[in-house]
């Protein structure tokens, strides 16, 4: 898997086993503000989808591992990313079950450079923003909405209220919480009749199910006299 150097921070995932194409596209357009993965495989795309956060992703369907049509239905059960397919211009069924798959729109090959430019333009404008119901990073998953969860691509099962806790830590990493954020968020039909422990209770289970070793959290961390921290 090679990656274009660029400076900015929109990330598209090509997958397309045709290297000289997709390096093509990569060298053509990696000055335009978008940096590029190319996986040639189905097991590479899986793989770097796991570790990174895209905001894009273009797949070609014929792969020599398996299919981009079945990747991205697997895609589509966890994430609103926008995604675009690589047809032959003949493949008309092609097209057809990509968008029911849940592909947002399609390029037909041969396709020129300034298409392309513009239709992934378009695409960026128009995804669905996931930064206010899911979270990323080279560990974990989160899909609030979905309720789906992950860590290293395996499913975690949280309770309604571990789900809140997590959500409100996530969403603001690297801050400082107090108890008392955490409770009003957690409870928010109100903390008169909460345990005064249930916090505590709520934060030692989200360690048991995220942490490597829950006696010594480096994701969710306490500070003394303060409150709890996501790292």
């Amino acid at each position: 898997m090679q990656m274009a150097e660029t400076k900015e921070k929109q990330r598209i995932l090509i997958l397309e086993d045709d290297e000289d194409l997709a390096q093509g596209i990569c060298l053509s357009l990696s000055g335009d503000g978008l940096e590029f993965f190319c996986c040639r495989t189905v097991k590479e795309a899986e793989e770097a989808f796991a570790k990174g956060a895209f905001d894009l992703l273009i797949l070609d369907i014929n792969l020599p591992d398996g299919s981009g049509l079945s990747f991205c239905r697997e895609v589509r059960k966890i994430s609103r990313i926008p995604i675009a397919l690589l047809t032959a211009k003949d493949m008309e069924m092609d097209i057809v079950a990509g968008l029911e798959c849940g592909a947002d729109d399609y390029i037909t090959k041969p396709f020129s450079l300034m298409v392309l430019r513009a239709r992934i333009r378009a695409l960026l404008r128009r995804g669905i923003p996931e930064k206010k119901s899911e979270y990323r990073d080279g560990t974990f998953y989160f899909s609030f909405d979905t309720m789906n969860f992950y860590k290293n691509g395996e499913e975690i099962s949280l309770s309604k209220t571990e789900q809140r806790i997590l959500y409100l830590l996530v969403m603001h990493p690297g801050q400082i919480l107090t108890r008392e954020q955490l409770l009003e968020w957690a409870w928010p039909e109100g903390t008169e009749y909460v345990e005064d422990n249930a916090l505590s209770v709520g934060i030692r289970r989200l360690r048991d199910k995220l942490e490597d070793v829950p006696g010594e959290p480096k994701y969710i961390r306490t500070l003394y006299g303060k409150g709890y921290v996501w790292d």
